[in-house]
């Protein structure tokens, strides 16, 4: 098994049908969906379209979602991983793009919805603002000019994927923003790919707005601590 589309799914019964009618056209991709514990027939649509499914107890977020999927495509032998959201917001025309990045050589390739070359995607001004932020502690962290450390939209290599399998984190927004820090500070490379976005085909958002403010602030002090600690422990040496 070459490539591996891991799907984490939270009560996305409405869209997932979709999106692994589009993943089904692409040849040698093979989906995984990873049921995050949902109440609704999530599982039995991926049942039903012939598609490996990983049934979680209950809901660990995406972050543990996905790290579910990265153990399941390494027992599976894969050797590259593209992660695409259920919702369908992720085009998986981008996906030959995002893998292309990786067999040159990246480590880890990020699906920008904002680099040049993307399509159009619109956001509110807070939450632009609230990217940006992240974007610039991604840069000062790593130097890694980020234009959308938010995306979950991404592929990695078989190098990334065995540490991510046990490093990644599960919190929400750690899951893109550190992982970048994770990826870079292990030595591997990381770029970006410009993709397009698009509207949900079903289901709800799963963060509220009071969860992104709060794992917002809760990244923020992660990222400087982390900071802090490593300028203490490099002026020791």
């Amino acid at each position: 098994m070459s490539a591996v589309a891991v799907i984490p799914a939270y009560n996305e019964q409405a869209s997932l049908g979709g999106v692994l009618a589009e993943i089904a056209e692409i040849d040698g991709l093979v989906p995984v969906v990873v049921d995050d514990g949902s109440s609704d027939g999530t599982a039995a649509v991926a049942r039903n379209a012939g598609v490996a499914c990983v049934r979680l107890p209950f809901n660990l977020g995406v972050g543990g979602a996905v790290r579910t999927g990265l153990r399941w495509a390494l027992d599976h032998d894969a050797d590259r991983v593209v992660i695409v959201d259920a919702d369908g917001q992720h085009d998986p025309a981008d996906v030959a793009a995002l893998l292309g990045a990786i067999d040159a050589g990246a480590g880890l390739a990020i699906g920008s919805r904002f680099a040049a070359d993307a399509g159009d995607y619109a956001v509110g001004g807070t939450r632009r603002r609230a990217m940006r932020i992240l974007n610039r502690l991604v840069r000062m962290t790593t130097g890694f000019a980020a234009t959308d450390a938010t995306s979950g939209f991404r592929a990695m290599s078989r190098p990334v994927v065995e540490y991510l399998a046990r490093e990644y984190p599960v919190e929400y927004l750690a899951d893109t923003v550190e992982v970048i820090i994770l990826v870079r500070r292990a030595g591997h490379e990381v770029v970006e790919v410009p993709v397009s976005m698009r509207e949900r085909s079903g289901g709800e958002p799963s963060a509220r707005r009071f969860r992104l403010v709060f794992n917002f602030l809760r990244l923020l002090v992660g990222i400087a601590g982390g900071v802090l600690v490593g300028r203490r422990d490099g002026g020791r040496s």
